[in-house]
């Protein structure tokens, strides 16, 4: 009989996230700003990224922990050399019921039929305007919109379910809530709108630059009326709003002005083999030397359960009454380019 891992809140591990490297093309402001991960920034070199083996090996161990759902991400993902080989494997793993993959979108529309054919059903896909100037200045001048809407037809025509994702933040891309609704209203791809949240250390996080939910859905509703919609499953990190004149969606990601902590069901392995119980952790777990160190997959197994036993984490609980101690500088958070949100 498979273990069932709950946490300290009696919350269980059935999502994990797992980042295949921690480099990307695009140099985001909110998430890897040039002036940090610049030229000379030193990125992981390729022996301390996890191996293939190592990572369908980790993933084995967590489905027998009930892990059902996974998620390949970054940094961008898709510069994973081979990636649609490792999709393949883990897909053959038994108990795996999703795969998805997040990604910019740039590299989509070259690898969009491997990826189907490995077995990738669904892709979620970042961009933060429609706009070309602001969607250079959102990227660090990097890339174009042209290649990332390429990319997302190229995922839709092989098959695959497409959703996107759009960081909004006061100030920077505001104004573009409603082209992208339209937008992607128009292309029949649930668009999800995520509030500017304080990962990593270095992307200048304020609360005064957060562009709230119920913000959000007023300006969408003036223009294009929607009503609520329940969640469709226990743990759904988006809140579901409807079109009133469609069945088409949208969604809001809102761990700033809301929490969904008490649903939170997620692992995330990091680039280079760490686990992290949260996406704002400050903490890793080092899974890597385990696997490295030759130990037995049942020792292995029994260290996660131990660290899922002992999770307390809710950080977006937290926040908003903690806000000077959690921006303390001396606490030290994962960046979102090893684990990709």
């Amino acid at each position: 009989m498979k273990n069932v891992a709950l946490d300290k809140h009696h919350r269980p591990l059935q999502d994990l996230r797992i980042s295949v490297t921690d480099r990307c093309n695009f140099r985001c402001r909110y998430c890897m700003p040039e002036e940090i991960f610049g030229q000379d920034y030193s990125f992981l070199s390729q022996d301390k990224i996890l191996s293939f083996d190592e990572i369908e090996r980790f993933t084995r161990i967590f489905v027998s922990l009930g892990v059902r759902k996974i998620r390949i991400t970054g940094g961008e993902p898709l510069l994973r050399k081979n990636l649609p080989k490792l999709i393949e494997r883990l897909n053959k793993i038994d108990g795996v019921e999703d795969i998805a993959l997040t990604t910019n979108g740039t590299l989509l529309k070259k690898f969009a039929k491997d990826l189907f054919e490995a077995g990738l059903r669904r892709v979620t896909v970042s961009i933060d305007s429609l706009d070309e100037e602001r969607f250079s200045y959102m990227t660090g001048n990097r890339g174009n919109v042209k290649s990332v809407l390429e990319g997302i037809q190229a995922a839709s025509d092989i098959g695959m379910k497409v959703k996107i994702n759009m960081v909004v933040q006061k100030g920077k891309n505001e104004q573009d809530i409603i082209p992208m609704a339209q937008y992607f209203k128009d292309q029949k791809h649930i668009l999800r709108f995520i509030e500017y949240m304080d990962v990593g250390n270095y992307n200048g996080w304020r609360l005064d630059e957060v562009v709230g939910k119920q913000t959000i859905i007023d300006t969408i509703n003036e223009v294009m009326p929607l009503e609520f919609t329940e969640a469709n499953y226990v743990g759904e990190v988006a809140n579901r709003y409807r079109y009133k004149d469609s069945d088409d969606e949208i969604g809001i990601i809102s761990s700033v002005t809301d929490s969904f902590c008490s649903t939170c069901t997620r692992a995330r392995i990091s680039a280079e083999g760490k686990l992290y119980t949260c996406l704002f952790a400050t903490k890793g777990y080092d899974l890597r030397e385990l696997v490295r160190s030759n130990q037995e997959d049942e020792q292995i197994k029994e260290t996660i359960l131990s660290i899922w036993s002992n999770r307390t984490d809710r950080y977006s609980d937290e926040r908003l009454s903690n806000t000077k101690k959690l921006n303390d500088k001396s606490s030290h958070k994962i960046e979102m380019s090893h684990i990709g949100g």
